[in-house]
Formats: C-alpha cells, structure tokens, sequence
C-alpha cells in the first residue's frame, strides 16, 4: 500500500509545475506540427499531383498511427502513477511492454501499407494518386514503429516530467527533415531527385533518429529504470494492463481524427475553393489544438502523480487550474479568430493568387465558427488528460465515439446541405460534437471518476 502524502502542493507551486511540464511539451507538439506542414509545403513547391498524393497516403499512414499510439499513451498515466509511488520496477514493467506491444502493432500494420494501392484504389482515389501514395507508403510505411517507440519513449519521459529532452529531439527532427527533403525531394546537392520517394525517406530518416536519439538518452541518464536489459522477457501482466488501457485510447483520438476527417470529404463536395479555405481554417486551428494537447498530456502527468501520491486535494486543484489555463488561451484564441481572420488566413496564400480574396472571404466565417468551438475542444481534451490521468479510458471512449460520430457528423451533414448552410453548417456540426465530448466527459471526471477516484484513495 503507497503512503498517502498529505502536504498540498499551493496553487502557485500547482501553476509552477504544470507550465514547467506543459511548455515544452506544447512546444513539442508544436515542432511536431510544423514537420507535417514543411512535407505539405515544399512537395507543394515541387508538384500539385503527387502532392494529393503524399496527403491521401499521409492521412493513411496518421491513421494507423494514431490506432496504435494508444499503448505509448498508456505509458503516460500509469508510470507517472508508479513514479510518485516510488515504484521504479513499475516504471521499467510498463514502459518495455509498451514498446512490446507497439511492435506487434506494427507487423500487423505494416503490410496494410505495403500493399496499398488496391486498398486506395477501392476507396475511390484515381490509378495514378493510388500508385504514387503506395511508393510513399512502400518506404515510409517502414517508419511506424520506430514512430511509435518514440512516443512510446516521450510520454515515458514526459510522465517522469523530463520534458526538456523531449522538445529539443523534436526540433532537431524539424532540421533534420527539411534538409533530406531538400536534399531529395529536389535532387538537390548531388542527390538523386526522387519526388515524393524523397519525401517518404525524409520522413523514415527523421523518425529512425528521434528513435535512436531518445533510446541513447534513456539508457544513459535513466539508466536507473533499466528500461532495456534484458528486454527479451515478457511480463505478460504488464503488458495486459497496457493494452487494456491503451486500446481505447487509440480508438479514442480515432474517432476525433475521423471527425475531421469526414468534414473535410464533405467541404470537398462543395467545391474547390470551400475545400482550400477549410484546409487552411484547419491549419490555423490544428496550430492552436497544440496548446491544448500540450496542457492535456500535462494534465495526465499531473493527475497521476496525484493519485501515485494518494493526494485527492492536489488531483482536485491541478484540475482546476490546468482546466482555467486551457480556458484563458481559447478565449485569446476566440478573440484573434474573431477580429484578424483576414491576415491569419492570407499567411497561407500568395498575393498573387487571382483566387485569394475569394479563399479569404469563404475562410472567414469559417474561423468565426472554430471560434464557437474553442471552448469546447479545450473541455473535452483537458477532460480527456485527466481521465487518462486516473486511468478511466473505457467510458470516456464511448463518450467520444457517441459526441464525434453519432452527434457531430450527422448534424454538419445536417447543417451543412439539408439546411444549406454549407462550410459554415459543416463547421457547426464540429462544433455541436465538440461541445457533447466535452460536457460528457468534464461530467464524467468531475462525478463519477472523481467520487471513484477519492473512494480509491481515501477508502
């Protein structure tokens, strides 16, 4: 049984704490971003066709990704839990498993990649985007585990609160990919020009190296955990209570992802124009979601350690507080989205496009309804760290699914062509689901899991 501590942290120590943790790892997500946008720029720079490619076998690959993201996410909760109850052999148990079942995760998703063309083909894309989207798929595809070790290695140093490292591998992935697609998208500095096959390299070339970079730091200034000797032997109950946690997190972002997803096939039917100012409205506020999946996975790290030092009163206040800090950055967000739209939007076009003020003009009203769900999306994904943080992942997924697909993308279908609203209708239904998510899940963490939560502690 872990001893229950009864020093509370003050609200300035809480503040202290979470932006030390929340800052870089924001800024991580942020340099993370940013590697997605330099692919979609300079392969835009290089050709507009195997540029929809590289988008259509990108979100192929995201997807897949994100399934099975949920086993590092688990890692997250649960070793800071076993941290702060200075459990160390916890520590190394859950993180090795982790990394177990990422690999098995990616021998399963690696041949979906390799053999993609027929898979797009049925979905509708044309013979030549199919063909080009599998020689990306066909070298990038390899990438998936080492892309999901390294998550699986940031949230094990995130919850140790070592966030620093975490942001500064990022970074240096930021450099290392413009260089290689420079390098080889081109055919730059003596390299072969190889289009989007470059890009696909890039992208394995970044993630082998933040792979290798994080495992480096690891073994030598964690080495106390001893996360890799003698990593051959299973612990099946470890990894058991992995995969019970982490799979409905990965269904989880799943469902919001595809929720996304799905309002960008229906702008498509609206046309080329609606579909450009959707793609940049969705940029815009992506950028800003960073802030608040920074503060999210702070919120976990936080809510972990609390119920590792058997701490109700820290667990109530960092909720608080995290949630107010999350509140204030989307009332800034809503007021920048509200008074400069035109200038947020124009960073993204040329001003010689001949189609740029009338990009500008479907984008605005766009952003003025990401505006109406800014408060929503901070609430469901601030509500969603801290159930992951006492490791409630089950309900919280359904909750999810039902808010995402069975609310949010029947009412933009409704909203956007049987009432005729169009991009902004579709926009509202985001907003719509958004909201549902977040007042379940704010209800859940504050009622049930709370009471749960203080029963398990306090007994």
């Amino acid at each position: 049984m872990t001893t229950k501590i009864n020093t509370n942290l003050t609200s300035a120590q809480h503040l202290r704490n979470i932006m030390t943790l929340g800052l870089p790892l924001i800024g991580s997500h942020v340099a993370q971003f940013s590697i997605n946008m330099t692919d979609t720029v300079m392969l835009g720079w290089y050709d507009v066709e195997v540029l929809a490619a590289q988008v259509i076998a990108s979100t192929a690959f995201f997807v897949l990704f994100i399934l099975g993201s949920g086993f590092a996410g688990a890692v997250m909760p649960m070793v800071a839990e076993a941290e702060a109850a200075g459990e160390g052999t916890q520590v190394r148990r859950v993180t090795r498993m982790a990394i177990w079942a990422s690999a098995f995760y990616s021998v399963v998703a690696i041949p979906v990649m390799l053999f993609s063309e027929p898979i797009l083909l049925l979905a509708g894309q044309t013979p030549e985007v199919a063909r080009l989207s599998q020689e990306y798929l066909v070298i990038n595809g390899w990438s998936i585990l080492p892309a999901l070790l390294v998550m699986v290695f940031k949230s094990y140093l995130s919850a140790l609160e070592r966030a620093g490292i975490v942001l500064w591998v990022t970074l240096a992935a930021v450099a290392i990919n413009i260089v290689v697609n420079y390098a080889l998208i081109f055919g730059n500095w003596g390299f072969p020009e190889m289009g989007i096959q470059g890009a696909a390299v890039a992208s394995l070339v970044v993630n082998v190296a933040s792979m290798v970079l994080l495992a480096i730091y690891l073994h030598v200034v964690t080495a106390e955990h001893e996360i890799f000797a003698r990593f051959w032997r299973p612990d099946w109950e470890a990894f058991r209570a992995v995969t019970r946690l982490g799979w409905p997190m990965g269904l989880t972002s799943l469902a919001e992802v595809g929720l996304f997803a799905a309002a960008s096939v229906m702008m498509g039917w609206l046309g080329t124009l609606p579909l450009a100012a959707h793609g940049i409205a969705l940029q815009i506020t992506a950028l800003t979601f960073m802030v608040h999946l920074g503060l999210s996975n702070a919120a976990t790290v936080r809510a972990g350690r609390a119920v590792g030092r058997r701490n109700i009163a820290d667990l109530r206040l960092g909720a608080h507080l995290i949630t107010v800090i999350s509140a204030t950055f989307a009332a800034l967000t809503l007021a920048a989205f509200l008074l400069i739209p035109e200038p947020l939007i124009a960073l993204f076009l040329s001003p010689d496009d001949p189609q740029r003020d009338a990009v500008i003009a479907l984008g605005v009203p766009l952003l003025a309804a990401a505006g109406l769900f800014q408060f929503a999306d901070a609430a469901q994904a601030m509500a969603l760290g801290m159930l992951r943080g006492v490791q409630d992942t089950r309900v919280p997924m359904i909750m999810a699914a039902i808010s995402y697909w069975v609310i949010g993308v029947p009412v933009s279908y409704v909203m956007g062509f049987v009432l005729g609203w169009d991009g902004v209708g579709v926009w509202s239904g985001l907003a719509v689901g958004l909201a549902c998510a977040g007042v379940l899940l704010m209800t859940r963490f504050w009622g049930p899991v709370m009471r749960a939560t203080d029963h398990r502690i306090n007994g």
